[in-house]
């Protein structure tokens, strides 16, 4: 793990224990922003249409499966939030929703060192940067996972990303989220939930 100025953490998913060390970040910026009180909304971005974007329903798929308490998930296999649709569900969220906390999750590009790393940051996520695509920045704070490099022709790089790779980085998300919810305050845990 390392620290940059622009107060991004980077977690590599080839080390062990990553899931314990992104955690405990994760519940760091969870008590330094505060959260009670306040609406918690998970936005998964990504379409399932392309391996390497497909990050984020995938992590709101799995989220859905534990039925958390006070907190609402955006963006699943089932029912995606890409950059079609992402300005109207930022619009629903800020509508239906009080003070809400947003984070923001989606896959990005990198450096070729960094991929299969996961990154937590303070502040918006800006997604489709990496693919050349004006979109909102959206978020109080954002994790990636990065699934490839960035370079010539990105839309092809995350259309011929490794499936493997992209569940990977789903599953220490996904895992890290739940675990930091818990430790932060168990009763985000619908009441049959065992860790």
């Amino acid at each position: 793990m390392s620290k940059t100025l622009s107060q991004v953490y980077y977690f590599d998913s080839g080390k062990k224990h990553i899931t314990s060390l992104f955690k405990k970040q994760l519940v760091s910026l969870f008590e330094e922003y505060n959260l009670y009180n306040r609406e918690v909304i998970i936005l998964c971005i990504g379409s399932d249409r392309s391996t390497g974007d497909s990050l984020g329903p995938l992590i709101g798929h799995e989220l859905n499966k534990y039925h958390l308490n006070n907190i609402t998930v955006y963006g699943t296999l089932e029912d995606p939030v890409h950059a079609a649709n992402l300005s109207d569900k930022i619009k629903l969220i800020n509508d239906k929703h009080v003070y809400p906390f947003i984070i923001a999750i989606d896959a990005s590009l990198g450096t070729m060192e960094h991929i299969g790393f996961v990154t937590i940051g303070r502040g918006p996520l800006h997604p489709g940067l990496g693919v050349s695509k004006k979109l909102p920045s959206v978020g109080d704070i954002h994790i990636t996972g990065i699934v490839n490099f960035s370079g010539m022709m990105e839309s092809l790089l995350l259309q011929t990303t490794r499936l493997s790779k992209v569940m990977t980085l789903a599953e220490i998300i996904s895992r890290g989220i739940i675990f930091s919810l818990a430790e932060y305050n168990r009763d985000y845990l619908a009441d049959h939930f065992i860790l």
